[in-house]
This record gives C-alpha cells, structure tokens and sequence, in this order.
C-alpha cells in the first residue's frame, strides 16, 4: 500500500454554499475550509459583525435533539441542526480535517442530498497532511433497540454498513443496502440519494415547525403510490441509500472514521446517536489505530472518484 494513502486529509482550499434550511427556511451560508492534522471535524457559528463562536468538536455528545436532523449544541445557547448531509459527505470522501462556519441555525439543505458538498471537494481536492490516519476500531459488538427498530456497530475488518429500511409505502416498502465504503462507491452509489416525505405528514410537520423549507427541488416526495418528483428517483432504491448516507454522516459524530461494520432496521438519528453513546459507554469497546495498524485486505483509501485531485506533498495547515 501507498503510505501516503493512509496519511490523513484536508481540503486544498475553502468552499462555500448558499441556500435555507429545509426546517426552518431560513438562508445560510455555509464554508468548509483546511484544518490542522488531528482536528477533526469542528464547527462555528458566524454571529456577525465579525464574530464568530468557538470551534467545538462536531461530535456525538453533543447531539440535543435527533427529530427529522442531527442538531448539535456549540455552548452559549448555540446550535446547528441538519449536520448529517454535510459531515456525511467529508466522512465518505475521506476527509479528516475541516474547519466549517455557518451563519444560521441550520445547514443549507442544497438539493436533499450529500451531493453538492461531494462535488465540491471533488472540485477543491485534497491535500495529504503528515499525521497518520487514525480509526475507532470496533473490539466489541454493542446494539441498541426500539421495539423491532435496532442499531448495531459489531467488530469487522472493513469500513461496512448492512442497512435495512421498511415502510408502510408500496413505493418504499423494504430496501435493504450493503455498502462497503471506499470515496468512489460513496460519491458514486451514495451521495445522490436525496432525503424524502409523504405528503400525508406535510401538513402535521409544518404545525411542529418542521419542514418549513421543503419542495420538490430538494426533498423526494411520496404521495399513495407514486413519486411526484417530475424526474422521478436517482436510484431505484434511493430511498435506503439517503438513510445510508444519514448513517454514515450521524457515525462520523464519533470523532474518527469508524473501522467496523454498522447495521440497522428500521433505524434514523436517535438510534444512531444512542449506538455511539452505547459504544463510548465502555473502553473495552473501542480502541483507537493508526491506518497502517489495520490488517487491510483491499486498496479502500486508493479507490478515489475520478477527476479528485490528491496533493502528495505535505504542508502545515495554519
């Protein structure tokens, strides 16, 4: 293996989005921008007037509120909801390190889906940093229950997630994906999925202040037995593939690329949430490992998408 393959990564540049809240429907600005080795993922709120909140950790324990979103406390009556798509995307691009500020309450939804924060750091590339890559390496199984719904993180030699979703929907029904992660199978096979609604609990979440910002150009929406999306799906199982790309998002709130495999039936945010609570509950669960610590059977870190710009020298990040 390529040892640079295992380094960890920043973005080579700053990017930035604009768009509203699919909660609130209120406009934000977005930017993701290179980080120190070591970092990690960590978050700021814009306040104005060139003032900005402290960086805190994006990171598990601090997860308030798991309806519809992943909602994040950054102290001082601070928060930031619907994290997932945005750290979904830097987890299953590979990046290890960024820095993001957002001036709102609430990440942009963009179009529904990971894609376009995917896009861009295909767009921006990477840069490989000299600290090694590390990983929370799963020793041992913990799972999580609600009624028949389950959450699960179990020992495996792989970056895996055996996902499974089944609604009371002829258009959903049961779906069932199995992904075994590597940056080109997640910008190809995940990052398009878009997240979706019925138009039966429109009405009923728009009461609770939910989906303020909801439409067809960023939501797949269901009513009786068809999509009323005038393009229709972007895969025919898109719909286990936006839950997968929320799970691999809410996972990444462990602080490290998670070496093992998840599964799930019927799970979402609150379940993934209380799984990494469950696995931080015992040190005899986890243990932390440097990328080329791990017994790899295949290239996963070499399998980039095409056209994204890896930068093979190495420069401090300031």
């Amino acid at each position: 293996m390529n040892k640079l393959s295992t380094r960890q990564r920043t973005l080579a540049g700053e990017v930035s989005f604009s768009g509203y809240g699919v909660h609130g429907a209120q406009p934000a600005t977005l930017t993701m921008a290179p980080a120190a080795p070591d970092n990690g993922y960590t978050i700021r709120r814009d306040l104005g007037n060139g003032t900005f909140t402290k960086p805190v950790p994006v990171h598990h324990s601090r997860v308030t509120r798991t309806t519809l979103c992943t909602t994040l406390d950054l102290g001082d009556s601070v928060s930031v909801a619907t994290v997932e798509h945005v750290v979904s995307a830097l987890s299953g691009m590979g990046v290890d390190n960024v820095l993001i500020t957002l001036d709102g309450p609430e990440c942009p939804i963009m179009d529904g889906s990971a894609h376009p924060f995917a896009v861009a750091i295909l767009e921006v590339g990477l840069e490989v940093q000299p600290a090694q890559k590390k990983f929370l390496k799963i020793v041992r199984a913990v799972t999580v229950r609600n009624n028949d719904a389950f959450a699960a993180l179990e020992p495996y030699n792989g970056r895996a997630l055996d996902l499974e979703i089944d609604f009371d929907s002829k258009v959903i029904g049961r779906q069932r994906m199995i992904f075994d992660w590597t940056p080109r199978r997640y910008f190809e096979d995940v990052s398009q999925a878009r997240t979706f609604g019925f138009v039966r609990d429109a009405k009923i979440l728009r009461q609770a202040g939910y989906a303020l910002g909801s439409s067809l150009d960023n939501s797949i929406t269901v009513h009786e037995d068809r999509v009323l999306n005038p393009g229709g799906l972007r895969y025919e199982d898109e719909f286990v593939r936006h839950k997968l790309l929320d799970a691999i998002g809410d996972l990444s709130l462990g602080g490290l690329a998670i070496w093992g495999k998840f599964r799930s039936y019927k799970g979402g945010h609150a379940l993934n949430a209380h799984v990494l609570a469950s696995l931080f509950s015992s040190e005899a669960n986890y243990e932390i490992v440097d990328a080329e610590d791990l017994p790899l059977e295949f290239e996963s870190f070499e399998d980039q998408p095409d056209g994204l710009e890896v930068h093979h020298y190495l420069r401090s990040v300031r």
